[in-house]
Order: structure tokens, then C-alpha cells, then sequence
């Protein structure tokens, strides 16, 4: 059977593929990969569909050991990677020999490397897919040393590129933004949401949580709670907006002052804490 062995799974690593949307009546988010972008790359440099699994490394530091050969890519930001010790680069496509090791160290910015496995990660799915929801419990536990995990027959062939530049994670970030629903809770919704806002540390895979200036409530009272989509900006008690990600709460019962363009969810993926946010309407 042809797999991988987890050596070191590094900071936290997942198994994550592009989601299970069309839950969310169930209480279900469509979770996935947070960098879209970055997975969907992976998987096209080693002839994979672009929707098969990988895993997604919380600022690198996974190794793994092939006991079959493999063709194998590392996305996200830019990052050391090395096949038993011999550095191979990363963003390109790379042929791994039964029994060698792969090493992913930890990127200088950005938050997420991606591997990617010709045949993809074939961990049982669960409503249609393979990705870990951290808020639910759904899908593969998170990895462990002497993880196992079964790979698919490889269906297609790697596809290099003269030139694949990683994207460098910015300090600043001015993310596009669609105003409301509920804008009209809050006084000056888009004057407040176009200041710096600064992310913190209690950031996760749930919510982009942010640090500033509050904003302030207009309306007195509570809001029944409704669906919520990724992206939502959401304005908790504190004034201070929570950017729902991939594995949020499907309903809500605060404001969401506005919606940020999908475009944009993976560049927010890779924001570390003490990155510098600001909102742009368009």
C-alpha cells in the first residue's frame, strides 16, 4: 500500500482538502484549506486534482518518510525543504525514493506550508471530505508521530514550471470587503473598519481575531442569531472584529459588519500575529 509516516508532525499539521460546503443547515462548516491558493498549487505540481488532500503545517516542521516512491511539493510561503537532508527547495515538484524522508523547516513569514502527495492523502472522508474541523471534531485527528497515512494510485503527471515565485507574506494586508449585512448595528461600520487593525495571537483556524480601535455599537439589544458565511466580519461585544475562516460557526448572534471577497481569505490565512489589517469597500 503506498503511504507516509509521519516522523514529526511539527507545531500542528492536518489533513486538509478544499472542504464540505452545502452543511451548513446540519451546524456543519465547510472547513478545508485556509490557503486555498497554496493547496490547489501543491497538488497541480504533482498531477494531482486540485481538490485531493494534503496537509496543511502550522509554520512548517513536519516530516514524514516515504516507504514507496512519491512525487511531492511544498506551498505556502517560501521554506527549507530537504529529502533525507539534501535541500530540495520547495514550490516545485520533487521525486522522493522509497524509504527517504522529507523535511519541511519553518518559513521566515506566513503562517501555512502545504505538501502535497501525488495520489493525494486517502484517509477515510467524512459528508464527502477529508479535511479536519477543528471547531466540530470532524474529519482526521490531528497528526501524530507513527501516523500512517494511505495515499491514491497517482492520476495525472507532475507539472513543473520554469519559474514558481512563493508569494512573500506582507506585514500589512488592505483586504477587499463587501459592507453589511448588519452594518447599519454599528456606527461608522465603514469609516471604523478602514483603520489599522493589528492580529492577535488568539487567532486560529476558527476566526482572524483582531486588535484596535472598538467599534461602536448604534443599535441597543441583541441580534437573533443567523447564518454566517467565511469571511464574515464579525463585531463582537469588545467592538473588536473576529474574520470568520474555513472552520467557523455556522450561525452567529453579533453583527457582521461586512464579508471579505474569497479573493482574499488565503493572503489572511498566512497573517501571523502582529499583522497589520485594514478593510477596503469595494
Amino acid at each position: 500500500m503506498r503511504c507516509l509516516e509521519v516522523v514529526d508532525p511539527g507545531r500542528y499539521a492536518l489533513v486538509e482538502d478544499l472542504g464540505r460546503p452545502g452543511y451548513a443547515h446540519l451546524g456543519v462548516a465547510p472547513s478545508g484549506a485556509l490557503d486555498t491558493a497554496s493547496l490547489r498549487l501543491a497538488n497541480r505540481l504533482v498531477g494531482n486534482a486540485e481538490a485531493a488532500a494534503g496537509i496543511e503545517a502550522l509554520l512548517g516542521g513536519l516530516s514524514a518518510r516515504f516507504p514507496a516512491a512519491a512525487t511531492v511539493a511544498v506551498t505556502g510561503p517560501a521554506v527549507p525543504v530537504a529529502v533525507d537532508g539534501r535541500p530540495v527547495g520547495s514550490h516545485a515538484p520533487v521525486p522522493v525514493r522509497a524509504g527517504q524522508t522529507l523535511s519541511i523547516g519553518t518559513p521566515a513569514t506566513g503562517l501555512r506550508c502545504y505538501l502535497a502527495v501525488s495520489g493525494g492523502i486517502a484517509v477515510e472522508p467524512v459528508l464527502g471530505s477529508r479535511s479536519r474541523d477543528v471547531l466540530s471534531g470532524i474529519g482526521p485527528e490531528p497528526l501524530r508521530a507513527g501516523d500512517v497515512l494511505p495515499l491514491g494510485a497517482p492520476t495525472g503527471i507532475p507539472a513543473g514550471a520554469d519559474v514558481v515565485v512563493p508569494v512573500p507574506a506582507p506585514g500589512e494586508l488592505v483586504v477587499p470587503v463587501t459592507l453589511g449585512p448588519r452594518d447599519d448595528w454599528l456606527e461608522d461600520a465603514a469609516g471604523g473598519l478602514s483603520a489599522w487593525w493589528t492580529v492577535t495571537a488568539e487567532s486560529n483556524r476558527i476566526g482572524l481575531r483582531l486588535d484596535g480601535p472598538p467599534l461602536r455599537r448604534a443599535v441597543d439589544g441583541e441580534l437573533p442569531s443567523e447564518g454566517v458565511v467565511t469571511g464574515a466580519v464579525q463585531v463582537p461585544p469588545s467592538g473588536r472584529p473576529v474574520v470568520f475562516l474555513a472552520d467557523h460557526p455556522t450561525t452567529g448572534g453579533y453583527p457582521v459588519a461586512a464579508v471579505v471577497r474569497a479573493a482574499a481569505l488565503s493572503a489572511l490565512a498566512q497573517a501571523r500575529p502582529g499583522t497589520r489589517v485594514r478593510f477596503r469597500l469595494s
